[in-house]
């Protein structure tokens, strides 16, 4: 497995796919846009055009790696390796003129992500990481931040339909309670980012599909955070990632590892 080669594609590639995407979010208004299991979680064909690029660039590089998708689906490969691919992660925000999307890509073996790159045209920037090797803002080395905690610090949300909006009205109870300060801002993948780069204490979600949040894992590991283990590559599943001083913290608020608390998710 050539971890370099990949790591490279995927820049790469993330890089040109948001370019693409870029220009799709100039002419925002000009896109067709279709609901998929709510009118809340929508697509374009920006999403669906921007994910092709992604696709046919890894088919040419690595035939024999598997590609999972939020919008293509999965294809099986040979390798043991499998690409997850989030064109847009905001689309929401896309959507309405703002600038909190990105696309995200990762590399998965059967432990876990190898690869992140999580890429934001609007802020210009670009996260880059691998697993052993660190991770990396604009060619910038980043960490997790060691100055803040959940108390001190600002704590990322975010939620969906899939769990009871009763149940995240009392985990965002509890955490205030607990005096944590929390921010929401329309894409988990950028959050996860987010704090790799020292920026948020921890991203909490009770319910995240693998391309919204792989890549956003990988960074965060290596840049010295911990996150919560992911299941299965194609189910939802709890998300968690966090500064070592929060992660405990946030874990025990939340109860994202108890289904119980949650249920189907």
């Amino acid at each position: 497995m050539d971890l370099i080669s990949r790591l490279a594609v995927a820049e790469d590639v993330a890089t040109r796919a948001g370019g693409l995407a870029r220009r799709y979010f100039e002419h925002r208004d000009t896109l067709t846009i279709e609901a998929k299991r709510t009118l809340q979680d929508m697509v374009s064909e920006a999403d669906r055009e921007v994910e092709t690029l992604i696709r046919e660039t890894l088919s040419q590089e690595f035939a024999a790696d598997a590609q999972l998708g939020e919008e293509h689906g999965l294809r099986e490969g040979t390798s043991g390796l499998t690409w997850v691919i989030d064109p847009i992660d905001g689309t929401a925000p896309f959507l309405a003129g703002l600038p909190g999307w990105c696309v995200s890509i990762a590399v998965c073996d059967e432990t876990g992500p190898i690869i992140g790159v999580i890429h934001a045209p609007m802020l210009e920037e670009t996260f880059v990481s691998a697993r052993g090797q660190g991770a990396w803002l604009n060619g910038e080395a980043i960490r997790v931040t060691e100055r803040f905690d959940l108390s001190t610090g600002l704590l990322g949300i975010g939620a969906n339909d899939r769990v009871p909006s009763a149940r995240v009205g009392e985990m965002l109870a509890e955490l205030m309670a607990a005096g944590a300060s929390w921010t929401r801002y329309g894409s988990g993948a950028l959050m996860l980012a987010w704090v790799a780069a020292g920026r948020l204490v921890g991203y909490a979600e009770p319910s995240m599909s693998a391309w919204d949040c792989m890549a956003g894992y990988c960074l965060i590991e290596a840049a010295g955070g911990q996150v919560l283990p992911f299941q299965s590559l194609t189910k939802a599943g709890p998300v968690l990632g966090a500064c070592p001083a929060a992660y405990d913290d946030v874990l025990r608020l939340t109860r994202l590892d108890d289904d119980t608390v949650w249920g189907v998710r």
